[in-house]
């Protein structure tokens, strides 16, 4: 979850956390080619505030019912002098499984096959010491209104769980590759999937970027490359596929409901050049 739960103490809003904590479990799995089976929390307070913690648990089942995953249980444990009042401490951990013939690790992965991006709901749950900084800074009103919503709620929407687009997807063509923008943003999760001599070349006018990124990096100052390595800047699953079978993923996708576009493509990499490029 990371320090994105500064930011829901500061706002007391603590409904959409525990989707956030139940998205990174699940989107990691995904990535391996695996179906998220179960997932288990963790929460821990000085004190426990029962209206906070059941929006917190709430957002957790919430999460699972978006993932298809069971919640089978959990920890909650109140450790008096361990947290500030009204602050919390929450973890999980989600199991999954995928026939071993069928894991997902990039070694398919060939030049010429085609990069797409899935839309990010906002910035997940990365980025956030730098989201705070700025806030810190700029001092927004942050109850004001921003493109139509509240600008605390961008900032909070939780992240886009895709298990069960990609999932379906995975049944009807071959997925060679997935890459979950996390921590690291573009440049730093899509070698992940790369072999050593291959380069994922990233078309920056391809996608478009939320308003909330132009927002953090005019008011924060932040050069294109930070921002690219630090959030997903409106890209929050990468999806790689044979350049036959991209018009069909992008249409598969789209159909399930997903934002999807076309980004880049692998090429051969070029001595010793970074392994995702964007331009």
């Amino acid at each position: 979850m990371g320090t994105k739960l500064k930011l829901a103490f500061h706002l007391n809003k603590h409904d959409t956390v525990g989707i956030d904590l139940v998205a990174m479990s699940v989107n990691d799995i995904l990535v391996q080619g695996a179906e998220p089976l179960f997932f288990l929390d963790y929460f821990a307070c000085g004190k426990l505030d029962v209206p906070s913690a059941t929006d917190v648990i709430k957002g957790v089942a919430l999460g699972c019912e978006r993932a298809g995953c069971a919640l089978i249980g959990g920890e909650t444990a109140e450790m008096p002098s361990m947290y500030p009042d009204g602050e919390y401490d929450l973890a999980g951990f989600a199991v999954g499984a995928v026939e071993k013939s069928k894991i997902i690790d990039g070694s398919k992965i060939v030049p010429g096959d085609v990069v797409l991006g899935l839309a990010s709901s906002g910035a997940h749950s990365n980025g956030y010491s730098l989201v705070r900084k700025i806030i810190e800074v700029a001092k927004p009103d942050l109850n004001a209104d921003f493109h139509g919503r509240r600008l605390a709620d961008v900032i909070m929407e939780p992240t886009r769980i895709y298990v069960k687009p990609l999932l379906s997807l995975m049944e009807k063509l071959e997925v060679k590759g997935m890459a979950h923008i996390t921590g690291g943003g573009l440049v730093e999760n899509v070698p992940r999937v790369l072999r050593d001599n291959l380069t994922a070349v990233l078309q920056r006018d391809s996608w478009t970027m939320p308003p909330l990124f132009t927002w953090l990096q005019q008011h924060g100052g932040v050069a294109d490359a930070e921002m690219h390595r630090v959030f997903n800047c409106g890209i929050g699953m990468v999806v790689i596929v044979s350049k036959e079978n991209a018009d069909a993923a992008i249409a598969h996708l789209k159909a399930a409901g997903e934002t999807v576009s076309r980004i880049g493509e692998i090429r051969e990499r070029q001595g010793d050049e970074a392994q995702t490029i964007v331009q």
